[in-house]
C-alpha cells in the first residue's frame, strides 16, 4: 500500500507494542536556511516539532520507546554551539516518559566526534561503532545500522576507515568536491561525502543477527539513518554499499520493513523480497506551524505508521 492510503477502520485488536518516530530535526540557532536543492530549512522551528512530537507522544500512554533516525543538529550550527545545541535536543528527548534509540547522521558529524555522540546518545559502542539491537517483545527485533562505519567524516584523519571511504570517492566521484553529485549518473549519484557504507565486520554481525533471529522465529526492523532501496529515495541519499546490505537481508525471510531518514521528502517501497522500505519525512522542513513525527503500532502482520502532518501514514502489511 502507497503512503498515503487510509488505514484500515476494521483492526480490532491491539497492537503488540508502539513506538515513536522521528528524524531529521537538524536543530540550529540560526536563521531559516535552504538545502543544496534549494528547498527551505527551518532550523529554529524544528526543535518546536520535536517538542511537539514529545507532548504527543507522552499523550499516548502505549508507545514503549521513541526511535531518533538521525541528524539531531545541523551542519550550519556554529562550531562553538555545537555540544550546547545538541545537549538542548537531548533535554528535548529526555521529557519522553519512555527510553529513546538513536542512530548517528552526517549532520551529527559535522558537529561532534564519534565517541562524544556514542557516548552522549547512549549507544553500546565498541571502538567507536554505532550499530546495536535490541528486542522490546519475544516476537520483534530491532537491528540499528551505522551508515557511517565507513565515512570520510566522523573518524580520525588517520583512521583505515577515513582512508577506505576516500578511496571509494576518489575511485566513484571525479569532482574536486566529494558532497557534489554532478556528472554522476543514476544511482551512482550516492558517492558523495554526505553519505557512508557499512564495513565487513558489521555485515558479519548483521547476518549473525538475522540468523539468530530466523532461528528464534523473531520478525525484524532494520533501522538506518541511510535508505537502503532506490525505488524508496533520491540515488544522492542512497548508502554507498546498499546492494550489499540487502543481498544480506535477502538471505533471509525475518526482515519485514527497514525504515530511515536523510532524504526529507520521504518514500516507500516494498522490494522483490516483499521487505518495505519506508524512508520518513525530516521535521527541518517543516514551515511553521507543521509537523513531521509520528508513532507506530506493531502488530503480528503489519506496521501501522500514523503520521502528524507531513508525515504520511502508512499501513506495511507483511506476506504470508
Amino acid at each position: 500500500m502507497a503512503p498515503g492510503k487510509a488505514l484500515s477502520s476494521t483492526q480490532a485488536k491491539q497492537p503488540l507494542f508502539s513506538f515513536g518516530v522521528i528524524t531529521d530535526v537538524q536543530y540550529a540557532d540560526i536563521p531559516d536556511g535552504r538545502s543544496f536543492i534549494g528547498v527551505p530549512r527551518h532550523y529554529r522551528h524544528s526543535l518546536q516539532v520535536l517538542q511537539r512530537a514529545i507532548t504527543k507522544w507522552n499523550s499516548h500512554t502505549k508507545l514503549n520507546f521513541s526511535l531518533n533516525f538521525g541528524d539531531i543538529v545541523d551542519g550550519f550550527c556554529p562550531k562553538d554551539q555545537s555540544f550546547a545545541a545538541v545537549k538542548r535536543i537531548l533535554d528535548e528527548f529526555s521529557k519522553f516518559s519512555g527510553p529513546v534509540f538513536h542512530m548517528i547522521g552526517n549532520h551529527c558529524l559535522y558537529n561532534l566526534p564519534r565517541t562524544n555522540l556514542t557516548a552522549l546518545f547512549n549507544i553500546p559502542s565498541i571502538h567507536g561503532s554505532a550499530h546495536y539491537e535490541f528486542s522490546p517483545s519475544p516476537e520483534y527485533r530491532f537491528v540499528i545500522l551505522d551508515a557511517y562505519d565507513i565515512s570520510a567524516i566522523g573518524w580520525p584523519r588517520d583512521d583505515p576507515k577515513t582512508s577506505q571511504a576516500l578511496r571509494i570517492l576518489h575511485a566513484k566521484n571525479p569532482n574536486e568536491d566529494k558532497n557534489n553529485p554532478g556528472g554522476l549518473s543514476g544511482r551512482d549519484r550516492r558517492f558523495v561525502m554526505f553519505n557512508g557504507g557499512i564495513g565487513s565486520e558489521q555485515l558479519s554481525w548483521l547476518d549473525n543477527i538475522l540468523k539468530d533471529s530466523t532461528e528464534r522465529d523473531q520478525k525484524v526492523i532494520i533501522c538506518c539513518h541511510l535508505p537502503l532501496d532506490p525505488a524508496a529515495a533520491a540515488p544522492e541519499a542512497l548508502l554507498w554499499n546498499y546492494d550489499e546490505v540487502i543481498d544480506v537481508i535477502h538471505r533471509y525471510r525475518c526482515v519485514k520493513a527497514c525504515l530511515s531518514g536523510h532524504d526529507h521528502k520521504g518514500g516507500y517501497a516494498v522490494d522483490s523480497h516483499g521487505v518495505h522500505h519506508r524512508v520518513l519525512e525530516a521535521a527541518v522542513e517543516c514551515p511553521p506551524g507543521s509537523n513531521a513525527f509520528g508513532y507506530v503500532d506493531v502488530y503480528h502482520d503489519r506496521l501501522t505508521l500514523v503520521g502528524a502532518d507531513r508525515m504520511v501514514s502508512t499501513e506495511m502489511v507483511f506476506e504470508a
